[in-house]
Formats: structure tokens, sequence, C-alpha cells
């Protein structure tokens, strides 16, 4: 089997509480998964290392990269990983809308996925992993079906109020 793992770099420990929902989803999954904490503005070094040990595995690795306001930390990783990043930036509600064009805007070369969900972030990170780790499809169609009974519930409630 494919040894595979989820790496959430935050861009500083403030945004551990944003990223927790990360961690749920992929612990429901089974899917191991590492959180670590390197500013690419603060300490490119400290992240360039961060990256190389990863880079020295051969496994399925999924970078998820929380990160605010002036996002360098998502586009960095994609540039120096040869696996898939997940750009989940931590949006404040003063600059949001302003903020997330550094995640958006990125240079030829450089594409990080981005989605403002952590959730979603786990859950995509879970399936590009499971193109190689089928136990993980399983799962997911799992907690699509969860999520699926659910909205079928509200739906007969809402109708019969």
């Amino acid at each position: 089997m494919v040894q595979s793992r989820v790496v959430v770099i935050l861009g500083s420990e403030s945004d551990a509480e944003f990223a927790a929902p990360i961690k749920q989803l992929l612990d429901k999954f089974g899917i191991r998964n590492e959180f670590r904490v390197a500013s690419a503005h603060k300490d490119s070094e400290q992240l360039i290392r961060i990256i190389a040990e990863y880079e020295k595995l051969d496994e399925g690795i999924v970078y998820i990269t929380i990160a605010g306001m002036s996002n360098a930390l998502s586009g960095f990783v994609d540039f120096k990983t040869r696996h898939p990043v997940i750009a989940c930036p931590h949006l404040e509600e003063k600059f949001g809308l302003v903020d997330v064009y550094s995640s958006l805007r990125m240079p030829r070369g450089v594409v990080p996925l981005v989605t403002l969900s952590p959730e979603s972030a786990a859950l995509a990170a879970a399936k590009i992993l499971g193109e190689r780790n089928k136990e993980f499809v399983e799962k997911i169609r799992r907690f699509q079906e969860e999520i699926s009974a659910k909205n079928k519930q509200a739906d007969g409630r809402l109708r019969s109020a």
C-alpha cells in the first residue's frame, strides 16, 4: 500500500484554531497528518528545510497551507515541491476580500489550489490521495452519504412543517 500523508503548514501558531477542522476530518478518514509552523516571510530558511524533509520521502503527500494577510506561504511551498498544494487562507474580516487575491493571483508556474473552508481543504486532500489509495475513497463516499442523508432529513422536516 502506498504511504500517504497530509502536511499542514501554518503561517503562525495563531492559525491553529482555524485549521482544527482539517485535523478532525483527516483523522476521521484515517489519513496521517502533520501540522507544522513556518512563515515564508519571517523564516523562509526553516520553511525550505521542512519542505526538503518531505521531498525525500517516497510517498503520496498533499500540503495544505494556511496563512492570512499576504499569502506568500502557499506559492512558496508550491514552487518548492512536486506535490499538490491546497491554499486555505485564513482571511480576516476587515481585509479578507483584499487578502484573498494573494492566494488567487500566482505567477506563472505556481499553482496552489485554493479553498476558503478548512474542511473543504481536508476533503480535497483526501480525494487527491484517494487516487493512489482506494481505502480513502470508501471513507470519502461514506462521508458524502452522511451529508446527503442530513439534507434529505432537513428536506423532510421542512416539507412536513
